[in-house]
């Protein structure tokens, strides 16, 4: 990986992690029975792996020659 896809892939991990703790905070799961959404733990590192994926899709990769 170079330097410019390990920026992008760590800024999708943070606004990923802030949007999965707002996604907790306003929505959350009111019973506890939730998997992901019961803790603002669990629905941070979710956040954050889903904001990686998706910005990771957004690095061009070297053509070989």
């Amino acid at each position: 990986m170079t330097k410019k896809a390990i920026i992008i892939t760590g800024i999708g991990n943070v606004i990923g992690a802030i949007c999965g703790y707002l996604y907790y905070s306003f929505v959350g799961c009111a019973s506890g029975t939730c998997a992901i959404t019961s803790k603002p733990l669990n629905s941070t590192l979710y956040g954050a792996l889903l904001g990686g994926l998706l910005f990771n899709m957004f690095v061009k990769s070297e053509k070989k020659s």
